[in-house]
C-alpha cells in the first residue's frame, strides 16, 4: 500500500474528545495509507513514505461532517426569501413550493443539483455529509429521492414527516407515513427523521413516526424547537435520538436532558440567518456539557448555503460560541451526530478526510468570513477539490 507524508504543516488541527476543545499541533505532519491516518507527529520525525505533499506552512483541518443538510429537491424559493428580508415571518409551509417542484423533476434533475451542492460542499471543506429526503412527501418521490441520495452517501434519512401536504389529512398523512411510505423508503434509508414544531408535527405524530421507523431498522433523529418548543427535547432523549436538530428554543431542564444523553445538540446558523430569527445560545449548551454539532441546514427555502465557514462565522458571532468550540462542533460534533468516530478527527485510524487552508491557523475560518480560504479537500486521502 502507498503512503503519502502530508509535511510542513504549520498548524495541525485535531478535535479532542472533550467537546469543544481542539489541539494543535505545529510544524506537523501526518501519514496516509489506505485512506486512513497511520502517524501523526512533528514534521522532523516522519517516517520515510512513497510519496509526499509540501503543504507549505498552511494549516489543516479535519473535514467538515455536515451533519443535516436537504439535497434532494429541485427548484428555488428566492422570492420567499426577499419577503422574509423586508419583513414577512417565517412559516414551516414555505416547504410544499418545493415540493410541487421536486415530485416534477426527473432522476437526473435531482441528482444534478445533488452533485452542483456537493461539489460546492468539497469547496468549504466539507468531507461527509447527510442527506434527507422530505420533498416528495408521497412514496414515489420519497422512494426515488433516497434511491439518489444514496448514491453519494451512505447517510441517507427519511423525513416523509416534514409537513403534512396539502391534498391529506394530517392524522392519515402520519398513517401513511408509518407504513406504506415507511416500508417503501426502508431499503435505502438508514435514519429517520420528523420536524416537530409548530405547523409542521405534534409530539404525539412524531413519537409514531420514530417508532415505527425504530421498529423498521432506521435510527432517529430529529427537528425541534426551531419555532416553538413542544416538549420534543424529552421525546429525543427518551428514544435515543443520534440528534436533536435547531434547538433554538430550549429550556433549563431540556438542555439538563441533552448533557445526560448521548443526543447531540445540532445549531443551525444558515437557519436563523436565512429567517431573521432569533439565535440559540451555544453558551449555555457547552457550560452544561452537551456535545454540539454545527450544520449548514442547505436546503431552498430557509437556508441555501453550503458554506460550512460561513456557519461557522455565524456561530462564533452571534451564537456565542468559541472559534475553536465552533470548528470541533463543525467536525467531531457533526461526526458525533451521525455517530461516526471515524471522521471529524485527525488521529492515528481516523479516515484521512481533511480541508488546506491558505491560512496559518483555524482562527482565519471566523475572521475571515465570506473568503474561500479552502485550497484543497480530500477524502479517504484523495483530492476532490484542489485550486
Amino acid at each position: 500500500m502507498t503512503k503519502t507524508l502530508f509535511t510542513n504543516i504549520g498548524s495541525l488541527v485535531m478535535p479532542a474528545a472533550e467537546v469543544g476543545v481542539l489541539e494543535t499541533l505545529s510544524n506537523a505532519a501526518f501519514v496516509v495509507e489506505d485512506g486512513l491516518v497511520t502517524w501523526v507527529g512533528q514534521a522532523d520525525a516522519a517516517p520515510s513514505c512513497d510519496s509526499f505533499v509540501d503543504v507549505a506552512g498552511k494549516c489543516v483541518i479535519p473535514g467538515f461532517v455536515d451533519s443535516h443538510a436537504h439535497l434532494m429537491f429541485a427548484g428555488s424559493r428566492e422570492q420567499e426569501f426577499e419577503a422574509r428580508m423586508a419583513g414577512v415571518a417565517y412559516s414551516a409551509g414555505g416547504i410544499k413550493t418545493t415540493v410541487a417542484k421536486t415530485r416534477a423533476a426527473s432522476d437526473q434533475e435531482l441528482r444534478d443539483n445533488a452533485q452542483k451542492l456537493i461539489s460546492e460542499f468539497y469547496q468549504s471543506g466539507v468531507t461527509h455529509f447527510e442527506i434527507k429526503s422530505g420533498y416528495g412527501l408521497d412514496v414515489e418521490t420519497e422512494v426515488r429521492s433516497l434511491k439518489i441520495a444514496r448514491e453519494f452517501t451512505e447517510d441517507t434519512t427519511f423525513l416523509g414527516a416534514h409537513v403534512v401536504p396539502a391534498e391529506q389529512d394530517p392524522d392519515a398523512y402520519v398513517e401513511l407515513v408509518s407504513t406504506t411510505m415507511l416500508d417503501a423508503v426502508q431499503p435505502y434509508a438508514k435514519w429517520i427523521d420528523v420536524f416537530c414544531d409548530r405547523g409542521a408535527f405534534t409530539l404525539a405524530q412524531t413519537r409514531k413516526v420514530l417508532e415505527a421507523g425504530i421498529a423498521q431498522g432506521l435510527l432517529p433523529r430529529l427537528h425541534a424547537n426551531q419555532l416553538e418548543n413542544l416538549g420534543a427535547i424529552a421525546l429525543a432523549v427518551e428514544l435515543d435520538c443520534a440528534s436533536v436538530d435547531h434547538c433554538t428554543h430550549l429550556s433549563d431542564k431540556d438542555i439538563e436532558m441533552l448533557a445526560s444523553s448521548n443526543t447531540v445538540a445540532t445549531l443551525l446558523p444558515g437557519a436563523e440567518f436565512s429567517t431573521r430569527s432569533d439565535y440559540p445560545d451555544a453558551k449555555k449548551l457547552f457550560a452544561a456539557g452537551v456535545a454540539v454539532a454545527l450544520a449548514t441546514d442547505c436546503n431552498p427555502g430557509s437556508s441555501f448555503t453550503t458554506s460550512m465557514p460561513f456557519c461557522i462565522a455565524v456561530a462564533v458571532r452571534d451564537m456565542g460560541f468559541t472559534i475553536d468550540q465552533a470548528v470541533w462542533s463543525a467536525t467531531r460534533g457533526g461526526a458525533l451526530a451521525l455517530r461516526d468516530s471515524s471522521r471529524g478527527t485527525l488521529s492515528v485510524g481516523s479516515r484521512a478526510d481533511f480541508a488546506i487552508l491558505d491560512a496559518p491557523n483555524h482562527l482565519f475560518l471566523a475572521y475571515r468570513p465570506g473568503v474561500q480560504l479552502v485550497t484543497s479537500t480530500y477524502v479517504a486521502g484523495k483530492k476532490v477539490y484542489g485550486r
